[in-house]
């Protein structure tokens, strides 16, 4: 019997890449993401490629209500989860007293409560019966004040503080959780938060979706607690220690413009 992973934000960018990996590596697929059609494409053409079982399941996780009615979805259907990806997430660029406030409840929700929602339904399973894993996905945001996208660097950071602290829980159970660190990466990610022009992206080093995915996935399975996606992202990540709060804000403020 094929270990099933269940992957949110599933149907592009990183969410894709990592299904392709998972089915590749013979994993059952349940792929959950807004877009009905292209999950049912998506699984489709990955059970018949790799002769695994992939569900698609339609769910907008902005909805406060939709890790639960995910998690009795599978618990009715007898699907018992062994991986869970959270990768769901955007983000949005803009002063904060002029963004629409219900795009960054929206973020919240979709970035951080639902992210915790799903792993607080589908952690005690795992833990049970001592093997499983949990990926999250973070940002190389998550070390940084973001002025111009504060709510979503904010978001982020909760993400590896959430996740660096569950790893620490769940040592010696059997469970590993890993956090995922990519910087800019190519997917629908920076029109959706409308700073593809920023200093960011026109300057940055831009990777790969399937180069990040593939960084997650060998850090998920070899039970990292951080797994950051390519060199430069490593050396920005160690930079942040190198300098103060303030300065680091200040940068931040430069490229997001």
């Amino acid at each position: 019997m094929n270990p099933t992973v269940l992957i949110t934000g599933a149907s592009g960018g990183i969410g894709e890449e990592l299904a392709r990996l998972f089915a590749a590596h013979g994993h059952d697929l349940v792929l959950v993401a807004r877009t009905e059609d292209k999950l049912q494409s998506l699984s489709g053409e990955l059970a018949r490629a790799h002769g695994i079982q992939a569900r698609a399941l339609a769910a907008d996780l902005a909805d406060p209500a939709a890790p639960p009615r995910i998690f009795e979805t599978l618990r009715e259907q007898g699907v018992s989860i062994d991986i869970l990806v959270n990768n769901a997430g955007f983000g949005a660029t803009g002063a904060f007293a002029e963004i629409d406030y219900g795009v960054e409840a929206r973020m919240m929700q979709v970035n951080v409560a639902a992210l915790t929602h799903l792993t607080r339904l589908f952690l005690p399973a795992m833990l049970a019966r001592r093997n499983g894993k949990i990926l999250n996905v973070a940002s190389t945001a998550a070390y940084v004040p973001g002025p111009f996208m504060a709510v979503y660097y904010a978001s982020k950071a909760f993400v590896l503080s959430f996740t660096e602290a569950l790893a620490e829980e769940t040592r010696g159970t059997g469970v590993t959780v890993t956090a995922l660190i990519p910087g800019p990466t190519e997917t629908g990610f920076a029109s959706t938060a409308g700073n593809e022009h920023s200093l960011l992206f026109r300057t940055g080093t831009v990777m790969s979706a399937a180069a990040v995915a593939r960084v997650g996935y060998d850090g998920l399975m070899a039970g990292k607690r951080v797994a950051i996606a390519g060199v430069s992202n490593k050396l920005t990540v160690l930079s942040t220690r190198l300098a103060s709060r303030t300065m680091l804000a200040k940068i931040t403020r430069k490229l997001n413009s």
